[in-house]
């Protein structure tokens, strides 16, 4: 073989190796949960009896994205990505999770909406249209039944509101069994195993496990390892229950039926079809919306269905509401 030969073989070889370490940090790249672009800065917020981390970015109307259990402010990146071409996104890790400090109390939903008013204040924003999941969207219904001029639209994805709707019925679901999985001693069994306890989570209530990739189940369950972070979750959000399925009754009979257009999305291997009939249980102009081979992870499982179709029902707002 000639040298010449020999340095093309070279070349090629070392071309094609570069192509697919280009490659391998592509798909490390897409299975990870994604930063978000520098356009979105965070920082903490006072709010009663603690702080809260708060991400903000984009100009136009103003989208408050709420995120559940398992997840953080960080799982809105697909979404918020697309809406900063002309929205003002807020995203916030709600109390005691994520980023935001570990105050002892203060998790009823009804009081953590009134904290968000106040952030909603302190940013000058006057309304916003509301997108939810999981916990969120039980924080998100505290919100919009306290201040339903402050809401013009509702995106609220596969979670059920306490106290409203088929809560009794769903609280005998054997999958809901951590509801009242607190205590110390559930907290010292947990810690540093908040990695197993989120796998529970993950494989069980997706549509296939492997939704739920590896550096996703990593970042999370290093957040959730955070010094506060299980107690708040447990004996905050969770142990909250009780208290918001009493206020929830008293904001509905107080308000009725929330008068802002709701999109209600299930996954088709979680609430599905079911999130329609449940928010028109609370509110009078519901729409839905059902995301195929998705469990309840729907921004992790299925992004690319989910995206367009949240994104379509708000921009019906900026020319409607």
């Amino acid at each position: 073989m000639s040298d010449r030969a020999f340095a093309r073989r070279v070349v090629a070889a070392m071309s094609l190796c570069a192509m697919l370490l280009l490659a391998f940090a592509a798909a490390l790249a897409f299975a990870a949960v994604k930063p978000y672009p520098a356009s979105i800065t965070g920082k903490d917020m006072p709010v009663s009896g603690g702080t809260q981390y708060v991400r903000t970015g984009g100009k136009g109307p103003a989208v408050l994205l709420l995120h559940g259990f398992g997840d953080t402010g960080d799982m809105w990146q697909p979404l918020a990505e697309v809406l900063l071409k002309d929205h003002r996104v807020i995203i916030p890790d709600l109390r005691g999770m994520g980023l935001s400090s570990h105050p002892e109390g203060g998790y009823e939903k009804a009081a953590q909406a009134r904290d968000l008013a106040a952030i909603l204040d302190a940013l000058h924003v006057d309304s916003v249209q509301l997108v939810t999941h999981d916990i969120g969207n039980m924080v998100g219904y505290a919100l919009a039944a306290q201040y339903p001029q402050r809401v013009s639209r509702w995106v609220v994805m596969d979670a059920p509101l306490p106290g409203l709707g088929t809560w009794e019925k769903q609280l005998t679901n054997p999958k809901v069994w951590h509801f009242n999985f607190r205590g110390p001693d559930v907290e010292r069994l947990v810690a540093g195993r908040e990695r197993i306890l989120l796998d529970r989570f993950y494989n069980e209530l997706s549509a296939n496990p492997a939704g739920i990739d590896e550096p996703t189940r990593v970042h999370y369950a290093q957040l959730y390892a955070r010094p506060g972070a299980i107690h708040n979750a447990l004996g905050g959000q969770f142990a909250a229950f009780a208290t918001d399925a009493e206020e929830n009754k008293a904001l509905f009979a107080k308000g009725g039926k929330l008068p802002m257009p709701v999109l209600a999305i299930g996954g088709d291997h979680s609430y599905g079809a079911a999130m329609k009939p449940e928010l028109e249980s609370v509110a009078d102009h519901v729409d839905g919306a059902v995301i195929a081979n998705s469990g309840h992870w729907i921004m992790e499982e299925q992004p690319a269905e989910a995206v367009p179709v949240i994104v379509a029902f708000l921009a019906k707002g900026v020319h409607a509401d």
